[in-house]
């Protein structure tokens, strides 16, 4: 695997030592430096932080004392502010944190401002705008081929010509550990009933997210080339899914209720910047892309990242971002070609991951073949899909710089019953 990171304004050395004794191998090291929202008591104000290894620094009050002319990018506990500012002041904010993790000078000023995670309860980083989720990775799409229409072209025609995608719901993302309702909908029983009741089908999703700062205008498509002018950095995103009811919706059109019940977010976003020495050549496409969508003239996004899936704390997947067909600038070109504007805020998905070894795929209706190879866990029992009760957590790294990995936290999620088994009637 070839390694290509060419960012500037990076922290590259695993020797860059900090007055916090964070670790160099930690994850949310010097490094990563992932941001998040978070309280540390009940009914305090929402405040922002970045991570620093097991601790979070108090941006909000930082800011306030340390950087007043930017303090107001932090004041109202949400990264909104900041994303909007722009790549020049996302460059300055990180170096500036940087400076301030490793200067022994502004140790008594920024210890008491170190508070352990533990402590902590995390929120939604940041005012979610338009969800958009994709399906862009080959080994997902054939999977979904070879089960669903077994003897046929396995990925459709127009797959491999652009990155196939649909609107989800932006007011239902929500952060890590919120409870996951099991939907309920219409559906068609096997029998060929049509029926309202809970999803005999629910699933996961392990999937990347990447967040919109600086917006567009509306009618100019957004190149290639500024992408990292657009995006300011990712997280981990569980696209949870109602197979029943998303297979029975999704005739002609795409999903609608099978999947806006609820998306979880991580509560880290990791700037882009973090992930230079993440970055790869991506797969060579076939067909050639059409010029809007030719990387192979610009800069390589493919991104060196490894998920893990865990179904109650049993690991499960380990799906590897390294191989998806479609990057994420290719997705942001393609989601503008049309003349459509980002605004700041805007959550773009990278589609379900998958690998090519069984132990890879990124879905339960991969992993069980829907519902013919049930999944059976350390305990005895089987899962063809999930379980009220059952919690899915997904975690990944990314390559860090000498040998270390840059962290993207954790995104978890914990399915609780159905309040509605029938219809409602007017």
């Amino acid at each position: 695997m070839e390694l290509v990171g060419t960012g500037t304004n990076q922290v590259t050395s695993r020797t860059v030592t900090s007055w916090t004794g964070v670790a160099a191998e930690h994850p949310f090291g010097l490094h990563t430096l992932p941001y998040g929202v978070f309280t540390d008591a009940v009914g305090s104000q929402p405040r922002v932080g970045v991570a620093v290894g097991d601790a979070i620094l108090d941006l909000t009050t930082a800011t306030r004392d340390l950087l007043p002319e930017h303090a107001a990018l932090f004041r109202n506990g949400s990264l909104d502010a900041l994303l909007a500012a722009g790549r020049q002041t996302w460059t300055m904010v990180r170096e500036t944190l940087t400076r301030w993790l490793t200067d022994d000078r502004h140790a008594e000023a920024l210890a008491p401002l170190l508070l352990p995670a533990t402590d902590v309860t995390m929120q939604l980083p940041f005012t979610i705008a338009d969800y958009v989720d994709f399906y862009s990775c080959e080994q997902h799409a054939a999977n979904i081929g070879r089960i669903f229409r077994p003897g046929q072209r396995a990925v459709p025609p127009n797959w491999r010509h652009l990155p196939v995608g649909y609107h989800g719901r932006a007011g239902t993302v929500v952060v890590s550990g919120t409870p996951v309702i099991r939907p309920s909908c219409q559906r068609r029983l096997p029998e060929g009933t049509v029926t309202f009741g809970p999803s005999t089908a629910l699933d996961f999703e392990a999937e990347i997210g990447f967040v919109i700062g600086t917006p567009s205008v509306l009618g100019r498509p957004v190149p290639l080339t500024d992408f990292a002018h657009h995006v300011f950095g990712l997280c981990l995103l569980n696209d949870w899914s109602a197979r029943d009811i998303q297979s029975w919706e999704s005739v002609p059109l795409g999903p609608l209720l099978g999947k806006s019940f609820a998306t979880s977010i991580s509560p880290w976003v990791v700037p882009l910047d973090a992930l230079s020495t993440a970055r790869i050549r991506p797969p060579v496409r076939d067909p050639y892309p059409l010029p809007y969508l030719d990387d192979t003239i610009t800069e390589p996004w493919g991104l060196d990242i490894t998920l893990e899936v865990r179904l109650n704390g049993q690991l499960i997947s380990r799906p590897p971002f390294a191989g998806m067909y479609w990057t994420a600038p290719q997705q942001l070109a393609h989601l503008t070609s049309n003349g459509a504007c980002l605004r700041t805020g805007d959550l773009f998905a990278s589609g379900t991951v998958s690998g090519a070894a069984p132990d890879e795929r990124g879905c339960l209706l991969e992993l069980s073949w829907n519902g013919s190879a049930p999944l059976t866990l350390a305990d005895g029992s089987t899962r063809t899909f999930l379980a009220d009760g059952d919690e899915v957590s997904i975690t990944a790294t990314a390559s860090g710089p000498e040998g270390t990995s840059v962290g993207l936290g954790e995104v978890c999620g914990r399915i609780s019953p159905a309040l509605v088994d029938r219809a409602p009637r007017g």
